[in-house]
């Protein structure tokens, strides 16, 4: 089924509005990345979606079961890994994830489905150490095994990669991308290329309200498409003399060689900057092209400009 359903939730603190009417559906698998600044109701949500708080007002389901009145029945169906992944440093690996099984009423031949999730995780090297023998990376990968260990359908991911090292991050998204081919993932994280490269969904809330909610890939057409130019030449121009080229919005200089020049749609212009130049009898030392990136597209819908 692997289907979410949430219909104008609202969760106050005190006088404090953590989220704001907020509305979306998810069903099937896939990867949907929940993106935010700190403090906008990300987390909140994936507790209420959790059950572990109730909202103010407002109703969710998962798989046709109501968060207040039938926690117990979506646990089944989800796997949480919390921000802070609290985990029981003094257990093994295997002791935790075997305690952890134990406690779903899914029933799954426990050493059989330990061995699977363990392979799954890249946790092998480390299974029989204490889980505060490991280090971060691997103390993730025991989070995830745990939300993992009862074969939910639905996955809530918060933040599984902050403070992980490059190749811990490489590790982990892969895992996140195998799981989105068969479950349906949620993943709230900071980091963009994260967003790029596992997320076919990209939900945005700002200030408690969703701000956007779109393909990923269709998530640029909803700010002002620019690219950028990085000119360096040898003579000295005014920058009026950019804004002849058709496209270009904005020049700004950087020194007296160096021009940044910002256009007004994605379609690559350095063939019309350099044919521009020649014909001006620029010498251009150098033409650099940097498209706008998902980063660009948060900051302009939170409110945030780069």
């Amino acid at each position: 089924m692997n289907t979410i359903e949430i219909s104008h939730i609202t969760k106050l603190y005190g006088k404090q509005k953590a989220l704001d009417d907020i509305s979306f559906t998810i069903k099937g698998g896939g990867v949907v990345g929940l993106l935010g600044p700190n403090g906008a109701g990300k987390s909140t949500l994936m507790k209420i979606l959790t059950s572990f708080i109730p909202p103010t007002d407002g109703t969710a389901s998962i798989n046709g079961y109501d968060i207040r009145d039938e926690s117990v029945k979506i646990r089944k169906y989800m796997g949480y890994l919390p921000e802070n992944n609290p985990l029981y440093y003094d257990m093994y690996v295997r002791e935790y994830l075997e305690m952890v099984q134990k406690m779903y009423i899914v029933k799954l031949p426990v050493k059989q489905r330990i061995d699977e999730i363990v392979e799954l995780t890249g946790l092998i090297p480390e299974q029989k150490k204490k889980i505060g023998a490991l280090s971060k990376g691997y103390r993730q990968r025991v989070g995830l095994a745990q939300a993992l260990i009862h074969k939910p359908e639905i996955l809530i991911l918060d933040e599984p990669t902050s403070g992980l090292d490059p190749n811990q991050l490489v590790d982990i998204r892969k895992i996140i991308t195998k799981l989105g081919k068969e479950k349906t993932v949620i993943l709230s994280t900071h980091i963009m290329q994260e967003v790029e490269s596992v997320c076919q969904r990209v939900i945005i809330i700002d200030k408690g309200k969703i701000v956007a909610d779109e393909k990923a890939t269709e998530l640029y057409r909803l700010t002002e498409n620019s690219n950028r130019y990085f000119v360096e030449i040898k003579e000295t121009v005014e920058s009026l003399q950019w804004l002849e080229i058709e496209g270009i919005i904005k020049a700004e200089q950087f020194n007296s060689r160096i021009w940044h020049l910002i256009s007004d749609n994605r379609s690559d212009l350095r063939e019309t900057i350099f044919k521009f130049a020649v014909n001006k009898k620029f010498n251009i030392l150098s033409l650099t092209y940097e498209e706008q990136k998902m980063e660009d597209v948060f900051h302009k819908l939170t409110g945030k400009e780069s």
